[in-house]
């Protein structure tokens, strides 16, 4: 069972004992702290996880345009930097908030987002401070790290979320 199914609550229906057993220390079990299948069919007409995931992978592909000067881009770090002004992070930060925000995995998500973003920040300012090395150091390293922990946030929420309607 992955990480937003066991904090979710995720899972097949039949699997209720497991899920009590997979609870975190505090929560009171699985009526209130599991999605429902309206729930489920409701994010994921909020948001095109897919076209989420998509654009958040080709972030790497800007920056390292940006950093080989094969790019017309003006990027900002002070805009890169905030996390609520893709669409991923409107939807966080708006009807996603609303839906999933009671939830423990939910917040991992929002930080592992905003992270990514403050690391996205991190490589523009290096590279405008002339130093492309450390620029892609932190691509190719923390950056990379935090790309990959978002986007493996989000497969494990459209699994989890898509195990509810079937």
């Amino acid at each position: 069972m992955g990480f937003f199914s066991q904090l979710f609550g995720i899972d097949k229906p039949d699997d209720a004992m497991q899920q009590n057993s997979s609870r975190l220390p505090g929560d009171s079990g699985v009526d209130d702290m599991s999605i429902d299948a309206a729930t489920a069919s409701a994010v994921l007409a909020d948001i095109d996880i897919d076209t989420a995931i998509a654009a958040h992978e080709n972030w790497k592909l800007r920056l390292r345009n940006y950093l080989d000067k094969k790019s017309a881009e003006d990027l900002k770090p002070e805009v890169v930097c905030l996390d609520d002004r893709c669409d991923l992070g409107k939807w966080l930060h708006g009807s996603g908030r609303q839906r999933l925000g009671r939830y423990p995995a939910f917040s991992v998500l929002i930080a592992r987002h905003k992270f990514f973003h403050l690391q996205a920040s991190t490589v523009v300012a290096l590279a405008q401070a002339g130093d492309r090395e450390k620029a892609n150091q932190t691509l190719d390293t923390i950056y990379r790290h935090a790309s990959n922990q978002v986007v493996l946030l989000l497969k494990e929420l459209k699994r989890g979320l898509g195990r509810q309607l079937h």
